[in-house]
């Protein structure tokens, strides 16, 4: 094996050590940053529709006068405005169904939004895979620019992500929660979920790797041709 190879080798070795101690630190961002972008759309709502609301009452204040009752109005106005853009959803997270049939291209971050959607029921060991898998469909994410939509490796990554994860996490939030710690069959479906979801976020990073095979390839051919042109010529 030549050193560029030992050095693909020890840094793919050194990624798979320090991934599963980044996971917690890096979920935890991304939860922040999404709780940030949550937070700035409902400013920004608030905004809009309070500015809208302004103008409105300063253009008809110049045509007629607002007067007592309609100033009451206006900042009666302004305070439902406020209150219903501050409790209002900013995104509905999409159906399973919805999942099944959108473009490859925005299936992680579609697929992430519903898993999101669906923390409240799921036990907290299946939260962290939750967490885990969220960062697997982000680095999954733009690798599926350049891949045909109709294509083999779509289809591969719309059946694992767009249908068999949503329908084996809908499967688990269809038993009572009173059954969920029971076991049947020598595991009890709280294990049965976290067993599953193990099984597709290592999928979902197996299929990350075989999309990444042509780029490593190039990198590794590359790099032999530095070392066969650059090495040898410093040698001589």
């Amino acid at each position: 094996m030549s050193e560029v190879d030992d050095a693909i080798a020890s840094a793919r070795s050194s990624w798979a050590r320090i991934s599963e101690d980044r996971t917690a630190p890096r979920a935890d961002t991304r939860a922040r940053r999404r709780t940030t972008q949550a937070i700035g759309k409902r400013l920004t709502r608030i905004a809009v529709a309070d500015g809208a609301i302004l103008v409105a009452a300063l253009v008809i204040g110049m045509i007629t006068p607002l007067g007592i009752m309609g100033a009451l109005l206006a900042m009666m106005l302004l305070v439902a405005a406020t209150v219903f853009f501050a409790i209002w959803p900013t995104e509905t997270a999409p159906t399973p169904e919805r999942l099944a049939a959108v473009d490859i291209k925005a299936l992680p971050a579609q697929t992430e939004r519903w898993l999101d959607a669906q923390r409240p029921a799921l036990p907290a060991p299946a939260v962290t895979l939750v967490d885990r898998i969220g960062l697997r469909l982000e680095t999954l994410s733009p690798q599926l620019a350049a891949v045909d939509n109709d294509g083999e490796a779509a289809q591969e990554v719309r059946k694992l992500i767009g249908e068999q994860l949503p329908a084996f996490v809908k499967d688990y939030e269809r038993v009572p929660p009173s059954l969920r710690k029971t076991a049947r069959n020598g595991r009890s479906p709280d294990a049965e979920l976290v067993a599953g979801l193990s099984l597709i976020e290592q999928e979902i990073a197996d299929m990350t790797t075989r999309l990444a095979q042509a780029d490593l390839d190039t990198l590794s051919t590359r790099g032999r041709f530095l070392e066969l042109k650059y090495k040898d010529d410093a040698a001589d």
